[in-house]
């Protein structure tokens, strides 16, 4: 009689299983998160150096193109500042060489009476040159001087002279200008040649609308020079 074996199949048990496969599942999960945590990290650290290059050259970008402006700026002074040097200069050339010359009182006119004429119309012989112009013609000054006399009953020497001016300059002559409408200047003020003093008229002892301008060795009628040969001695032609 044979003896029966007992044969006993071993299985896991379903609780093992689950434990199995909840433990794969979890190494897996770990497994992919690390390599997307790495993948990550590669992207990142792939993107840094990118970023920081950009950063720098836009900075290096800016920094050029502010020092091209402060260049641009630093030049445009310094032209200004050369330009009115320049200015300043030619300026002062100008009043230099307008202060040692002279010129006519008046523009566009006609000589009429001379120095030295004589006649009806003076108590003695005539003391100036006369130019025929329009009343209200400006008149200015025939050289640098400061005014000495200026007003009406020809400023002091007489009211033959009507309103009057007179000017001294620095090499020691007079200029007058007189029968004029209105006077533009006060004693002791400084003039410079070429400068408007007055605007000519009729007044006075005058036969028409003219100026009539003398050069004197004193500031009072009397001491008049033939004032056509002083300006040409000056190189004013007339």
């Amino acid at each position: 009689m044979k003896r029966a074996t007992n044969q006993h199949t071993i299985r896991p048990s379903a609780s093992r299983v689950r434990g199995a496969v909840l433990a794969a599942g979890l190494g897996a999960s770990v497994v992919l998160g690390a390599g997307s945590a790495f993948a990550a990290g590669n992207a990142d650290a792939a993107a840094a150096p990118l970023a920081a290059g950009t950063t720098a050259q836009s900075v290096a970008q800016q920094a050029t193109a502010q020092s091209k402006a402060a260049e641009t700026a630093k030049k445009t002074a310094a032209q200004k500042a050369s330009d009115a040097k320049k200015k300043a200069e030619a300026k002062k050339k100008a009043a230099k060489k307008n202060a040692a010359s002279w010129k006519t009182p008046v523009k566009k006119y006609t000589l009429t009476a001379s120095y030295g004429t004589g006649g009806a119309r003076w108590a003695a012989k005539h003391s100036g040159q006369d130019f025929a112009v329009p009343v209200g013609t400006p008149v200015t000054a025939a050289h640098t001087g400061t005014v000495v006399k200026a007003g009406p009953n020809g400023a002091g020497d007489g009211p033959a002279y009507g309103n009057a001016i007179v000017i001294k300059h620095s090499n020691g002559k007079y200029s007058q200008y007189a029968h004029l409408s209105k006077v533009n200047v006060k004693i002791g003020e400084k003039v410079t040649t070429g400068e408007k003093i007055a605007l000519s008229g009729n007044t006075g002892n005058s036969s028409g609308p003219h100026l009539h301008f003398e050069i004197r060795t004193s500031p009072n009628y009397g001491s008049a020079l033939n004032p056509a040969q002083f300006l040409r001695s000056v190189h004013v032609s007339i």
